[in-house]
C-alpha cells in the first residue's frame, strides 16, 4: 500500500513539475547540432497501439476513450486508464463483481487486480460519470509484462485488444 501511495505521490509531483516548467519563460535559443533519432520506436503503430477506427468503435459501443496501459512502481504494477464519455454504456466496466484481467499473449500471462486487506481491490468501481478518467491496477509481480508489449484487457463483457504498454 505504501508503494502505491508513493507512486501516486510521485506521479502528482512530476505532473506539477511539468506544469510549472511549461509556464517558465523560454530561454534564448542557442545553436545546437541537429537532433538524432532517439530510441528506435518499438512499433510502427501509434503509441497507444490502436487504429482510429478501433478507438471510435470503443467509444460508440462502450462509451470510453483514451484507453492506455502504463507500467508503474518499477514494473511491478500495470495501470489501465480509460475516460468515460457515455456513463450508461461504460457501466459494465465498473461492476464490482467482475474480475478484470490483463492478458499478454506473448509473455503467456494473465494479470489480475490485487486486493489489499484494508483497501480492497485496486480499482475504481463507483458509478461512472461522463468526462471522468477511471483506472485499475494489475499486479505484474515477476515483471512479465514489459514496455512495448501488446496486451488485452477483459472486464466482464468488455474486451480491448492491442494496447501497447508504456512506461509511466
Amino acid at each position: 500500500m505504501n508503494k502505491l501511495l508513493f507512486a501516486l505521490g510521485l506521479a502528482a509531483s512530476m505532473t506539477w513539475t511539468a506544469a510549472t516548467s511549461a509556464a517558465a519563460p523560454a530561454t534564448p535559443a542557442t545553436p545546437t547540432k541537429p537532433a538524432t533519432p532517439a530510441a528506435k520506436q518499438l512499433s510502427r503503430h501509434r503509441a497507444a497501439g490502436m487504429p482510429e477506427s478501433a478507438r471510435q468503435q470503443y467509444a460508440r459501443t462502450w462509451g470510453v476513450d483514451q484507453l492506455s496501459a502504463k507500467l508503474a512502481e518499477s514494473g511491478q504494477l500495470v495501470r489501465f486508464n480509460y475516460r468515460v464519455i457515455d456513463a450508461v454504456k461504460a457501466a459494465p466496466l465498473n461492476v464490482r463483481a467482475s474480475s478484470p484481467q490483463m492478458i499478454d499473449e506473448k509473455a503467456r500471462v494473465s494479470l489480475v487486480v490485487p486486493t489489499m486487506e484494508k483497501v480492497g481491490p485496486l480499482r475504481q468501481s463507483m458509478t461512472p460519470e461522463n468526462g471522468k478518467i477511471y483506472w485499475m491496477v494489475f499486479s505484474n509481480k515477476g515483471n512479465y509484462v514489459k514496455p512495448g508489449d501488446r496486451v488485452s484487457v477483459v472486464i466482464g463483457p468488455f474486451r480491448v485488444d492491442g494496447l501497447i504498454v508504456q512506461n509511466y
